[in-house]
């Protein structure tokens, strides 16, 4: 089909579709390759999902854990890795993936402004086989984004939910640990008033907080990165349609602030629009809660609508709902708006706190409450199957709440008036109270509470194991003892939120090759066309290993797909190593 024209055409060697970490990994890979590139972003802003990520990339056998003496194996990782994925374990991308994994790593730190430093994060699930207690696990580091000077504004920000008056957090327990203790130690009150001024004068300066962690770093990070190297970023220009002549997607048709253009991609078009978590209908189809009538409710950018996929479909592609969990599930609770627009809140942390528990409308706790998010959700889930909504409520007493907050709501000594009078919290002087202002069932309610009572009074959850990995006791509050998740609910007043379903991305996407080619319904390529980040589906087959899982795999293939753009086929290479190291010859 023709388009019509309002400015000239472009021409590179590839388009990139996207501007995320899978986008922006693949085109500063493939430019430092000697490839021409260009990127189109149809928001008004660069970043993607990475900008409001955590920043944190699942990486075995990277240096930084070598180096501060983490003992891990390939084979221990690879073991985890089938073990998490089960029947969709993907051999071939696996073992790209931990080969090239580390590869990427050094290749970025070496030769962008991209940094990473170490976490302590343990895996997800580190007592299954093959899971370790720590060193898997990186994350980007601080970056002051006014390096990027004139398109600083065109930087996604941080989700505002999870800012505090637009302040970022660093990813280390200590920094908040600041802000907790702040009204109750003159070392963290300190601490506290210098990074609140220093923030304030960022935004006089730059009307916006320019110290940036997590995934806005690394996205900040990224998009210096390829534009120190010239690699034009195209924001409010959205592709409408890939083009192919002679069997091959030469290009695509996009529409900017000038009006429609073609943009020609003599090696490959790569699709990075961040998969579907807003195409309504495709998540109807995909997602059990919203099959069911559920909302779900996703706090990733509104314009990741599955463009890429459509598009792919539209020239033979495939795109099947293949996993039992087809996104990274996170649970969430809608924040009031004097706009009318609630703000999302991802629950990463007050799970993990002791005193603070998860029911459903019916009363009854349902899981392990200091379990990652995605396997939080899926509890949520399975949990609700037999209602309408997919929603639980936490629960907790008033000295928890000062303490630790419970989800939007702040700790001590930001005040709960606004919350409450907005209805984001619910509020009883006892629990009956509490279960009759938030729709629970107080019999059940109270009769769990008594049951978890007479255990957590000595540390223990013999209904879900709570506290029982290294994983759930990481996030949790080291000072309570014996165990860091778990103590009893006190007295009164009492205190619940309610949480709905959301997703950090979709698992289920295009289905490529390892290095990346989009592949038909006969499992062959279609010439030219490549797909990365969440539009390809994830090696992880529908679980949650560990912290980064998303984002490490999308920038290895990232790399993996710019470098075998330029002509390098690691994948190639790499199993005729692994031949000539298996049969000698």
């Amino acid at each position: 089909m023709t388009k019509q024209t309002t400015q000239p055409a472009l021409a590179c060697d590839v388009l990139v579709i996207g501007s995320g970490a899978g986008g922006l990994s693949t085109a500063i890979t493939a430019r430092k390759h000697g490839l021409s590139v260009v990127v189109v972003e149809k928001a008004d802003c660069f970043g993607g999902t990475t900008a409001f990520s955590g920043g944190v990339l699942w990486i075995p056998g990277n240096r930084h854990a070598s180096a501060n003496g983490v003992a891990d194996t390939r084979e221990a990782a690879r073991t985890y890795l089938q073990y998490e994925t089960g029947a969709f374990f993907d051999a071939a991308a696996v073992d790209a993936f931990l080969d090239m994994g580390p590869k990427m790593l050094d290749f970025f730190e070496r030769e962008t402004q991209v940094r990473f430093v170490p976490t302590l994060y343990p895996d997800y699930h580190p007592d299954a086989p093959g899971g370790v207690d720590i060193g898997r696990s990186v994350v980007a580091a601080p970056y002051d984004a006014s390096e990027l000077r004139e398109h600083l504004a065109r930087l996604r920000p941080p989700l505002a939910t999870i800012t505090f008056v637009g302040m970022m957090f660093n990813s280390s327990n200590a920094d908040l640990k600041h802000f907790f203790n702040a009204t109750r130690s003159l070392k963290s009150a300190c601490y506290v008033t210098r990074r609140l001024a220093s923030h304030l004068l960022d935004l006089v300066r730059f009307r916006r907080g320019v110290q940036v962690t997590s995934g806005n770093a690394l996205a900040a990070r990224l998009a210096k990165s390829a534009l120190d190297l010239g690699i034009p970023i195209h924001t409010s220009t959205g592709a409408r349609e890939l083009i192919t002549s002679e069997n091959r997607v030469s290009g695509a048709h996009v529409r900017g602030p000038d009006g429609d253009y073609t943009i020609t991609a003599r090696r490959g078009v790569v699709l990075a629009c961040g998969g579907f978590s807003h195409d309504l209908a495709r998540i109807a189809k995909a997602y059990a809660h919203v099959r069911r009538g559920g909302q779900h409710v996703s706090p990733v950018p509104d314009g990741n609508t599955g463009d890429g996929a459509r598009m792919a479909e539209a020239v033979g592609a495939q795109v099947p709902l293949r996993y039992r969990e087809p996104a990274a599930w996170m649970p969430v609770s809608l924040v009031p708006r004097k706009n009318g627009k609630p703000g999302v809140f991802p629950h990463l942390l007050d799970r993990y706190k002791p005193g603070i528990i998860g029911v459903t409308r019916h009363g009854r706790r349902f899981t392990n409450e200091a379990n990652s998010y995605h396997d939080v959700g899926a509890a949520m889930i399975e949990a609700c199957k037999g209602d309408r909504e997919t929603a639980i409520w936490l629960v907790c007493d008033h000295a928890t709440i000062r303490k630790y907050g419970l989800g939007y709501a702040k700790p001590s000594p930001v005040p709960l008036g606004p919350h409450l009078r907005s209805g984001y919290l619910k509020k009883g002087r006892t629990l009956e109270e509490l279960a009759r202002n938030a729709g629970i069932d107080a019999v059940t309610l109270e009769t769990t509470i008594r049951r978890y009572n007479e255990s957590a009074a000595r540390g223990e959850d013999p209904a879900f194991g709570r506290g029982s990995t290294s994983f759930n006791r990481y996030l949790a509050d080291h000072d309570q003892k014996p165990n860091p998740c778990v103590a009893p609910i006190g007295q009164g007043p009492y205190y619940a939120l309610k949480v709905v379903m959301g997703d950090l991305g979709t698992f289920d996407g295009i289905v490529t090759s390892v290095e990346g080619k989009v592949l038909d319904a006969q499992r062959q390529p279609v010439p030219g066309l490549y797909a990365v980040g969440n539009d390809r589906a994830s090696i992880m087959g529908g679980n949650y290993p560990g912290a980064g899982i998303t984002l490490g795999p999308i920038m290895t293939f990232g790399y993996i797909t710019g470098r075998h753009l330029a002509g390098h086929d690691d994948i190639a290479v790499s199993a005729a190593t692994e031949h000539t190291e298996r049969t000698g010859t």
